[in-house]
């Protein structure tokens, strides 16, 4: 009975992988015949049966700027960042896509000894630095051995000391990616989707109106409360704002 379960869990996956790809080639005909609303619709349509991907919300973020839609835009460039953060075609059409928001926030520069470590954990993803962690702990082990097996006094050196150093350089990169994975887990990022939305000094209306954002300006989510969330930007500036007017990364 198990067996005829998955048998039939596994042939309903496939017909919807199958259905998927096909509903992803007549969107992509769609786009290229300037159908943009009709291939949002349809890329939707695969989003919602639970299959994403980079290249999915890349054609899907490419629809919503070709329709001028600038949060929708930017918010799918995100996401496909999110799966593919070294893509130069996605950096590139990103890049477009702000432009078209109003608000212009400029990045603080943080500097330190905790900025550059930041820096250095998230120059790999937490995948990566698991496979890093994997290579050096098959050096460590291989090169145990030959110090173990090694009779010359000077080889038993060389092996001992790199092997150390295979072994640190193990543990580090385990370090780092739960460090990694542990940033992207905290710093939780959303889109403005409203035209026009007023960041306030409490979570409330009685609130004073601090300043006003506009639709395709990223945010970072400090913390959630009510219909309420605390937001800051690259700039540093923080403040609360309804949530409804947020889309999380």
């Amino acid at each position: 009975m198990k067996k005829l379960i998955l048998f039939s869990l596994l042939m309903l996956v496939n017909f919807l992988s199958a259905q998927n790809s096909e509903i992803f080639k007549e969107a992509n005909s769609a786009y290229q015949n300037g159908e943009y609303q009709d291939a949002i619709t349809k890329y939707e349509s695969i989003i919602s049966s639970g299959e994403a991907s980079a290249e999915l919300y890349f054609n899907l973020g490419n629809a919503h700027y070709k329709l001028n839609h600038v949060a929708p835009s930017i918010y799918y460039f995100e996401k496909a960042l999110q799966l593919d953060p070294d893509d130069e075609d996605i950096l590139n059409n990103i890049e477009f896509a702000r432009n078209m928001a109003i608000d212009d926030i400029e990045e603080v520069e943080r500097a330190g000894l905790a900025q550059s470590f930041t820096e250095l954990v998230n120059t790999f993803r937490f995948s990566t630095w698991a496979w890093i962690a994997i290579i050096f702990s098959i050096a460590f082990a291989t090169l145990f051995l030959l110090y173990y097996f090694s009779v010359r006094p000077v080889a038993k050196r060389i092996f001992f000391g790199t092997a150390i150093f295979s072994l640190v350089c193990c543990l580090l990169s385990i370090v780092f990616a739960f460090q990694q994975r542990s940033f992207v887990e905290e710093n939780q990022y959303a889109i403005v989707f409203s035209e026009e939305a007023e960041v306030r000094d409490e979570p409330n209306l009685r609130g004073d109106s601090s300043f006003e954002l506009h639709e395709g300006t990223k945010a970072k989510v400090l913390e959630n409360y009510q219909e309420w969330s605390r937001i800051e930007l690259a700039n540093g500036a923080q403040g609360w704002m309804k949530s409804a007017d947020l889309k999380q990364l």
